[in-house]
């Protein structure tokens, strides 16, 4: 790959645990504790089949990452592979819907950390944002230290919060929950499982994390397969019991109208503490998946930067932490902008659309592959890029034409950029 300036590659620190940790502390994140509520909002009590096609199409994107990263252990995940596999424009289209979906998404879950964290302290809005900000700025300074450090941290930050959901999960099972009736605006059918099947994907977005980060991985070949499809089952695992037990505590009507589905079920049981440790916990998987989310964004914008997508200035590397420091700095500004400037909590259907649009050009290239292991024919493939297109036209409109017009201003600057070097 050629590249805009002569800057140190990434080092490769990273083995299969931490990988899959990285894997798991990307999914695990603001989307578990949020994204229930408005799928049975659509689905009612469908919510099982939303889950169950959320997974399918996960699991499909899943293992046409894991080929392409094996074949293309560099970082940039999909922005490289459909670079390499399909031609620049389409690359162009990946890289673009994931940094502007996934910089909104960071700053969504950066203030999701700051109203957490206010609830815990006692805080104002004005706290949530100023919370916000240092959580932004904080997991920048690990992230700028190593992506070993990255690892540890996350380990850190997802054992706690695994721990309280299992805790969660147990009781949802073991605990009789309230009466359930007809869900508040569930159209009645099961049509609703398209678009909370779209919305549930926020939650699984995270999986591939680890292919942006493939430049940093020992043994890409063995080590990405592995992290990448073992974080999702495990996810999968535990989104499942989850959401099988909301339904059943709580009932289609009573989920669909929760602000805090996890919330909602301490309280109802009557756990006294339950109430502090899940938002604690609430806080800590925002971190981990935060801290995870800018450094995926940060090594597709390097990669842009290498291929003059973006400026060239952003492809610096710091030749002592190896980690791509001008990148990193620029997506945690844009983050805090974002964060001090409005309210980003509603963009998950816009995030959704663009990711969903990212994986669908990531099936698009693994079909390309001419040689592939046993577990990916090329029949997953497609079915990831039916899946892809299918959940990502089924999203609210809204969602849908916001990153319509993002992806429309990206093509047409670079269009504009093209021409004038020319």
């Amino acid at each position: 790959m050629s590249r805009t300036t002569d800057q140190p590659a990434l080092a490769r620190r990273l083995g299969t645990l931490d990988a899959t940790v990285l894997g798991v502390g990307s999914m695990v994140g603001a989307g578990v504790f949020v994204a229930f509520a408005p799928a049975a909002a659509h689905a009612g009590p469908w919510l099982p089949a939303a889950l169950l096609l959320a997974a399918v199409v996960a699991w499909c994107n899943a293992t046409s990452t894991a080929q392409l990263a094996a074949v293309h252990p560099a970082s940039g995940g999909t922005y490289l592979y459909a670079n390499r596999q399909l031609g620049p424009w389409p690359g162009f289209v990946a890289g673009w819907g994931f940094v502007t979906g996934k910089t909104a998404s960071a700053a969504a879950m950066s203030l999701t950390f700051g109203l957490y964290a206010a609830e815990l302290l006692g805080a104002g809005d004005a706290g949530a944002r100023l919370l916000a900000v240092a959580a932004v700025l904080g997991l920048t300074a690990v992230n700028l230290g190593g992506v070993s450090r990255t690892a540890r941290l996350t380990r850190l930050l997802v054992v706690p919060v695994l721990a309280v959901l299992l805790a969660v999960t147990v009781l949802l099972f073991t605990t009789p929950g309230p009466a359930a009736g007809a869900g508040p605006g569930w159209d009645g059918s099961g049509w609703g499982v398209l678009p909370a099947a779209g919305i549930l994907f926020f939650a699984f977005a995270g999986y591939a994390r680890v292919a942006t980060l493939g430049e940093e991985v020992r043994d890409p070949a063995r080590t990405i397969p592995r992290a990448v499809l073992g974080a999702l089952a495990f996810t999968l695992l535990l989104y499942g019991g989850l959401g099988l037990g909301l339904l059943r505590f709580l009932g289609a009507d009573r989920l669909a109208s929760a602000a805090a589905p996890l919330l909602t079920v301490v309280e109802v049981a009557g756990w006294s503490a339950g109430a502090v440790v899940v938002t604690a916990a609430a806080a800590l998987a925002t971190l981990g998946a935060l801290l995870a989310l800018v450094a995926g964004i940060s090594r597709t914008a390097l990669a842009m930067a290498r291929q003059r997508d973006l400026p060239g200035p952003l492809g610096a590397v710091s030749g002592r932490h190896r980690v791509p420091w001008a990148a990193e700095v620029a997506v945690a500004g844009v983050v805090v902008v974002l964060v001090l400037v409005g309210d980003v909590r509603t963009v998950i259907g816009f995030s959704s659309f663009g990711v969903l649009v990212y994986y669908a050009l990531a099936n698009l290239s693994a079909l390309t592959l001419r040689e592939r292991p046993g577990w990916a024919p090329r029949a997953v493939n497609a079915l990831g890029l039916a899946g892809c297109l299918l959940l990502a036209l089924t999203l609210p409109a809204a969602s849908v034409l916001t990153m319509l017009g993002v992806f429309a201003a990206g093509l047409a600057g670079r269009a504009a950029v093209l021409s004038r070097r020319r």
